[in-house]
């Protein structure tokens, strides 16, 4: 699928080491779907326009059936699965919520954000100078411009 570039590079960010170095836990395999969602919430805050709608949407719909297929793999049932995926979508739409006004937030309430999702986690602040820089970097390209470079490394 046209979309699995852009997949990878959202799992690549997630998994990135330097990312958990200061954050004194070790990471698991929520925490990164929870990392991997807030990436995710960011893009799709940044490119979510009108004439990206229909683009978007089936980025959004390729994203999670692949989360799902990553769950499966992990050896869950099926019934389990659907609780998980409800979970997570839940989950995602939360943070698509609490991140819309990021840009007019301060430091402190972008904490509070993170630590909703992630609330065991040390040097919360790393987080959001990373999560800043991520969006700021995004800020600066098209939908179509970003999928070029991700697949074109």
């Amino acid at each position: 699928m046209i979309y699995t570039d852009l997949y990878n590079k959202l799992i690549k960010l997630t998994t990135n080491k330097l990312l958990y170095n200061n954050l004194g836990k070790q990471d698991t395999f929520n925490d990164r779907l929870v990392i991997f969602l807030l990436h995710f919430a960011f893009f799709l805050k940044v490119f979510k326009k009108d004439d990206n709608e229909k683009k978007l949407q089936e980025i959004y719909d390729f994203n999670f059936r692949q989360l799902e297929l990553s769950i499966r793999e992990i050896g869950y049932g099926d019934q389990s699965i659907n609780k998980k995926m409800k979970d997570y979508i839940n989950v995602f739409h939360s943070i698509v919520s609490d991140i819309h006004f990021w840009d007019e937030a301060d430091d402190k309430k972008k904490k509070i954000i993170i630590l909703k999702f992630l609330e065991d986690f040390n040097n919360i602040s790393e987080l959001v100078v990373y999560f800043d820089e991520f969006y700021r970097n995004l800020s600066k390209k098209t939908l179509n411009s970003y999928l070029k470079s991700v697949s074109n490394p």
